[in-house]
C-alpha cells in the first residue's frame, strides 16, 4: 500500500508541474504567448500580431548630442487591452532617460520588434527570415497628459506592465506614441512584404480571423 501510494503521489506531482509548466509557458504579462501565428502570406495580419504580443522592442531615436548618430534604447510597449491592440504602440518613458529627451528636439524615430521573444520561433535563429521581425518608423509624440488618449495609454501600459504604476512620479514619466509612417516586415525568405499602413491599421476581417 505504501509503494502505491508512493506512485500516486510521484504522478501527482508529475501532473501538477507539468500543468504550471504549460501555464506559465503560455502566459506572461497577462497575454497569450503561444498563439498560432498568422500565415507568412498575411502581411498585415503577422504585423498586428506581432504587435499584439510583444513587451518590448528597440526604438531608435536620432541623438540630439552625439552628432545626430541613431540612439537605439530598450523599451517596453503596449498597443492595448490585452487582445484588444490597436497597432499603434504606445510607452512609458522618462526624460531622465536619453530616449524621451531626444524625441522632444527631434521626433523621427523606429521601432523594431522581433517575433524571437513570443517563443514561435523554436531553435531557429532570431535573424532567420522566417522568425518574423517588424521596424515601425515614424515620429514618436509626447501624448496629451490631460487628453483621453492618455487614458488609452495609461490603461494600455499599465495593464501589460503593472510595475510601471509604482514607477517615481519624481522621475517625470510621460506617454508618448508611435505616429507610424512606415513598415518593414520581414516573416519568411524573399525580401520585406509589401504592406501599406492603411492595410496595417485597418486589416479586413479575414485578415483579423487569421490571427485567432
Amino acid at each position: 500500500m505504501e509503494v502505491g501510494r508512493g506512485i500516486s503521489s510521484n504522478r501527482l506531482i508529475c501532473f501538477l508541474f507539468v500543468s504550471v509548466y504549460f501555464e506559465v509557458s503560455i502566459f506572461a504579462h497577462g497575454r497569450l504567448l503561444l498563439e498560432k501565428k498568422p500565415d507568412p502570406v498575411n502581411a498585415a495580419a503577422t504585423a498586428r500580431w506581432l504587435v499584439s504580443l510583444n513587451s518590448w522592442g528597440v526604438l531608435s531615436t536620432i541623438s540630439s548630442d552625439m552628432g545626430g548618430a541613431p540612439f537605439g534604447n530598450v523599451v517596453s510597449f503596449s498597443d492595448g487591452l490585452p487582445s484588444q491592440g490597436l497597432g499603434v504602440p504606445y510607452f512609458y518613458l522618462t526624460t531622465l532617460d536619453p530616449t524621451a529627451r531626444y524625441a522632444l528636439k527631434d521626433q523621427r524615430s523606429s521601432f523594431t520588434i522581433s517575433e524571437y521573444p513570443i517563443g514561435t520561433c523554436g531553435s531557429t535563429d532570431p535573424e532567420n527570415p522566417t522568425c518574423a521581425k517588424l521596424t515601425l518608423t515614424g515620429k514618436l509624440k509626447l501624448v496629451d497628459r490631460h487628453s483621453s488618449e492618455a487614458e488609452f495609454a495609461e490603461r494600455a501600459l499599465f495593464s501589460k506592465h503593472a510595475e510601471m504604476k509604482d514607477w517615481p512620479k519624481g522621475h517625470n514619466f510621460k506617454f508618448f506614441k508611435l505616429e507610424i509612417e512606415d513598415l518593414f516586415l520581414i516573416d519568411w525568405f524573399g525580401g520585406p512584404k509589401p504592406l501599406t499602413l492603411d492595410t496595417y491599421l485597418h486589416p479586413t476581417m479575414n485578415q483579423l480571423a487569421s490571427m485567432v
